[in-house]
């Protein structure tokens, strides 16, 4: 343990964010990295504790608490605060394919459950992990190692998100030849189109497709397995194929006026806002969903939701309004609710609090959702009629449910409406023309624990099997499905 005291001798210290207001005004990046003589004093604060709940990554009270890649975190923090950067990226690497990613992107699972926080704040995991990462492309230490024998086995891996790109890119380490599908005209499915660049610049996962090129692997864009290309040719061309192309059956919502125009899915919304920048530099009229100047309501509480508020706010819309059905979370954590369990408290992202310094209130409205969209004479969406819920306990089911309070429908001023209420499950014509077996939630059916599908030489990972979730998760399914298929292509597996 580097520094035996140093969780009692440093605050936990945060990268600066630039203000809202001015961060407003692009779509970079808005955080200022601490130096790292800074951010290896955080790493002190490291308590290398006996039982490190930090990389546990288990279910407790029915919720993850800690990495689910079982990241060796109190070794690479001691490592980092000792200034061995090659050693602190190598103990990273070894379970994390792409902490240029989660550094960025993930909800840090492992700060919630580190026992730092139980008395104070947690230590931080994730601006560790981001110096490390960039420190190690910054002095070659992650650099492209392509494998000195192949195999002769050739995979298909159809969808290049995280959970496909982890796939990949273990199964090349391995020294099998791997050739990545993807159906749009970028490698990284919702890690490229579906965050944000304020939260993920995309010339970062260039960086990292670029290096797993240079390492062998193919990438094939603009070709959507099961339309462009038929799965009996994958399957006649590949020794085995791995379907990970995620969980993009949006969830809609059925309200009278459904048909209105200006009313779209989060995901495409997002996409949008993204392929312009990527093709044009700048936002161009007419290539977009474009917020500006109109009343925005967003449907869906979460992460997406919250990006959607964010992007409006940076296209210039007139207001944001953000639908949440349930309950208000509480600020602190309730007495049901103990440290290490994942903390059920509400959370201002950097959506809602751009929204707070633009508009002077939190976009946030619960306990409430859409009765019905408004159309004008042209079928254009004007307004929205909302009412308010309540939870009730289903005397069948014993269940509770969110359901309307009569008489407490009211309007509002609405041109356009972004949904973003999560996903089902998996579009069912690449489960169909595969021919694999599902879940009643549409997922892709495997034994526990498994993913090998019920198609022989055919095998899942990510959210098409999980159901949507983390790039964390993603990862990690990808990284377990890489194992089984050099199992089954070899007999034996070092992964």
């Amino acid at each position: 343990m580097g520094k035996p005291t140093g969780f009692l001798e440093y605050e936990r210290e945060e990268a600066k964010a630039t203000s809202p207001k001015e961060r407003i005004k692009n779509f970079n990046e808005f955080h200022e990295p601490l130096s790292v003589d800074k951010q290896k004093c955080q790493a002190a604060r490291c308590m290398d504790c006996g039982v490190p709940f930090c990389q546990n990554g288990k279910v407790i009270a029915g919720m993850v608490s800690g990495c689910p890649l079982n990241n060796l975190i109190p070794e690479w923090n001691d490592l980092l605060y000792n200034g061995n950067m090659e050693q602190a990226y190598n103990r990273l690497h070894k379970t994390n394919n792409f902490p240029e990613f989660t550094s960025r992107v993930c909800p840090a699972l492992c700060e919630k459950a580190c026992t730092c926080g139980l008395n104070g704040d947690a230590v931080s995991v994730r601006a560790n992990e981001h110096l490390i990462i960039e420190n190690a492309y910054e002095k070659g230490y992650a650099s492209a190692k392509a494998p000195h024998v192949r195999t002769g086995k050739k995979v298909a891996v159809i969808g290049s998100g995280p959970s496909g790109l982890a796939v990949a890119d273990q199964l090349n380490k391995r020294g099998h030849s791997v050739t990545v599908y993807e159906r749009d005209d970028r490698i990284g499915g919702l890690l490229m189109y579906g965050i944000p660049n304020m939260k993920l610049e995309k010339h970062i996962i260039d960086r990292k497709v670029n290096i797993m090129k240079e390492e062998g692997v193919t990438f094939v864009t603009n070709t959507n397995v099961g339309k462009d290309v038929k799965a009996a040719d994958i399957l006649k061309k590949y020794d085995k194929v791995v379907l990970a192309c995620g969980s993009r059956h949006a969830r809609d919502i059925n309200a009278k006026g459904r048909d209105a125009k200006e009313i779209y899915f989060a995901v495409d919304f997002l996409t949008s806002t993204t392929k312009s920048l990527l093709d044009n530099g700048k936002l161009v009229d007419g290539t977009y969903v474009s917020a500006k100047d109109k009343d925005v309501v967003i449907i869906g509480g979460g992460d997406t939701g919250n990006d959607c508020v964010g992007t409006s706010i940076r296209h210039g819309a007139k207001s944001v309004l953000q639908l949440e059905m349930m309950p208000k979370a509480p600020d602190e954590r309730a007495a049901n609710n103990p440290w290490p369990e994942w903390p059920r408290i509400c959370k201002t992202d950097y959506g809602q609090e751009e929204a707070i310094a633009v508009f002077g209130h939190d976009p946030r409205v619960y306990q409430t959702t859409v009765k019905e969209f408004v159309k004008d004479k042209e079928g254009n969406l004007c307004k929205l009629i909302l009412v308010k819920l309540e939870a009730k306990k289903d005397e069948k089911t014993g269940r509770m449910n969110m359901v309307e309070i009569p008489g407490s429908e009211y309007e509002v001023d609405c041109q356009l409406v972004l949904i973003a209420a999560g996903f089902l499950g998996s579009e069912d014509y690449v489960t169909k023309a595969f021919k694999v077996d599902t879940t009643p939630r549409t997922n892709i059916a495997t034994m526990p624990g498994k993913y090998a599908t019920s198609v022989e030489n055919v095998f899942t990972a990510g959210d098409v099997h999980r159901g949507q979730s983390l790039v964390v998760w993603a990862i990690r399914e990808g990284r377990d499905c890489a194992k089984e298929v050099d199992e089954s292509l070899m007999g034996y597996t070092n992964l």
